[in-house]
């Protein structure tokens, strides 16, 4: 009895190949490690905001004070530049203008302003600053505007960085590396697996059969 030899099974060229797969984990790795040491590299930031609100006069219409604390909020870094807030602050124009994000509430005339800064100190003063300025010059102009800035809240000095830590920094790293290494994987041209696939699956051409003499006749 005779038993038929078992056919081999042949990998595809994508598992016959595992260079071309070790792209992804060698971009997770990359990722981590650029991502771990721009977190841990980094300065620290810490926010603190502190929050004013805008009043109206005597004799204003309450609902104006809403539209004027829009106004104020998108302006509030360009007072601050050119009110005393560099001198109350101990900052440069420029940092004022990087550092502080202004934001106003649809539903109340209130307007919160958050400064960020390598120390925790510094991020307070400057928000407080900014702040001070505001209601500076609301009441230089309050007789032709009709409302007024008033503090509402001071900056409170924060107690931990807003800015990512080093394993989160890794983490993000890690995946930013694999959403490229996999990219890489997709775009990659798949020309020397076809023509090694072709090389492989090409049919046997026979051979020429040999040209035997003709007897020679008598």
């Amino acid at each position: 009895m005779t038993t038929t030899p078992p056919r081999a099974t042949r990998l595809p060229a994508a598992l016959r190949s595992p260079g071309r797969w070790a792209v992804l984990p060698a971009a997770v790795v990359a990722g981590a490690a650029l991502g771990g040491g721009y977190g841990a590299l980094k300065t620290p930031e810490y926010a603190a905001t502190s929050y004013v609100i805008v009043v109206p006069g005597e004799k204003s219409d309450p609902a104006a004070a809403l539209g004027f604390a829009q106004a104020y909020g998108r302006v509030a870094t360009d007072i601050a530049v050119t009110g005393d807030a560099k001198a109350w602050t101990g900052v440069s124009a420029a940092t004022l203008r990087k550092s502080v994000q202004a934001e106003t509430s649809p539903d109340a005339p209130m307007i919160s302003l958050t400064a960020r800064a390598a120390k925790p100190a510094r991020a307070v003063s400057i928000a407080d600053g900014v702040a001070r300025s505001l209601v500076a010059n609301s009441s230089q102009v309050a007789g032709s505007t009709g409302v007024k800035v008033v503090q509402f809240s001071r900056a409170t000095e924060p107690v931990s960085p807003v800015s990512p830590s080093a394993p989160l920094a890794a983490l993000v790293g890690a995946c930013a590396g694999g959403l490229l290494g996999g990219l890489a994987l997709l775009v990659r041209p798949k020309r020397p697996a076809a023509r090694a696939e072709g090389r492989h699956s090409r049919p046997a051409v026979p051979a020429p059969a040999a040209h035997q003499p003709e007897p020679e006749s008598v």
